[in-house]
């Protein structure tokens, strides 16, 4: 990650029309110093890195790559998916995707056995939206005082604001894909 660093502090600087020597001087370092921060020869201490940032309009986590995962990294196989808990009824959720803290969205992957439900995994009460497709099975959808049944093909999109929770009622294992909704 440090080795890309240099490269976003000079497209960063050059988008911004600043030479070398003019962000050297604003922030009190030489124009070797820059020049070899943005050819990865040094890193800059996180005093001399605070600055750079300030002065380039930017923040310290941008320039470190911080939130450059989501498009560095945008694929998970099947291998990776990460595992995220299981309740005791037998649901099992896993993640879809890798961290970034600028996604808007987690998109989860739910395996029910018979008779399982969604209790302690996807329960949650928040001002978020969720979004539910079902890859196969059938399910008892139970939001607030209202009971649906959806199956295969079927998809369900929801307000987190109210109880909700989602019980497999199919002979054998069902699979949900589940999107819920960072903005909360």
């Amino acid at each position: 990650m440090m080795d890309f660093m240099g490269d976003r502090i000079k497209k960063r600087r050059e988008g911004l029309n600043i030479r070398a020597t003019e962000l050297a001087s604003s922030i009190g370092v030489s124009a070797s110093l820059i020049s070899q921060i943005e050819r990865a020869k040094a890193y800059p201490s996180i005093l001399t890195l605070k600055k750079i940032a300030d002065a380039l309009h930017i923040t310290v986590g941008e320039l470190i790559g911080e939130q450059s995962s989501l498009n560095s990294h945008p694929v998970v196989k099947k291998s990776q998916r990460k595992f995220v808990k299981k309740n005791k009824s037998g649901a099992k959720a896993y993640l879809l995707s890798h961290h970034d803290q600028s996604k808007l969205m987690d998109p989860f992957l739910l395996d029910f056995q018979e008779k399982a439900d969604s209790t302690d995994i996807m329960t949650t009460r928040n001002p978020g939206q969720e979004y539910c497709y079902v890859i196969q099975g059938t399910f008892e959808v139970i939001i607030g005082a209202n009971t649906y049944r959806i199956s295969t093909g079927d998809s369900f999109y929801f307000t987190s604001d109210e109880n909700h929770l989602f019980t497999n009622k199919s002979k054998g294992p069902s699979q949900l894909l589940w999107i819920v909704n960072q903005n909360n």
